[in-house]
């Protein structure tokens, strides 16, 4: 874990924590339906941690679960996130996910107003 501040318009990082991935039991992104950036690390204590974004804190998720699944092999929990945004073999995975939310908003509001046009017979 990295402490970060400016000084002095000068940014300025400290290690704080260092953990091992093969120790991580979960990752709990503690509510998967809001815009949240805060996140719990399960280790032999729990750690509460807050990312800069909630994008932030799915890029983290996601960085995790590849690094597990390239040298660790083993089940690490991940709970209360969207899968969607999780997974790189999703129709929404790219490396900028903020436009394509938005564009599967403006998607699922042009189907509604299509419905909405529709005459009732």
């Amino acid at each position: 874990m990295v402490k970060h501040w400016r000084v002095n318009r000068e940014e300025k990082y400290e290690i704080v924590e260092k953990w091992f991935l093969k120790d991580l039991e979960m990752i709990d992104g503690k509510e998967a339906d809001t815009d949240n950036p805060y996140f719990d690390m399960h280790f032999h204590k729990v750690y509460n941690m807050e990312a800069y974004s909630c994008a932030s804190k799915y890029t983290f998720a996601r960085t995790l679960s590849n690094l597990n699944a390239m040298y660790l092999k083993k089940d690490l929990k991940i709970v209360n996130f969207d899968d969607t945004y999780l997974n790189d073999d999703s129709i929404w995975s790219s490396s900028n996910r903020d436009c394509l939310v938005v564009m599967r908003i403006c998607f699922y509001a042009s189907n509604l107003l299509c419905l909405s046009l529709c005459p009732l017979s």
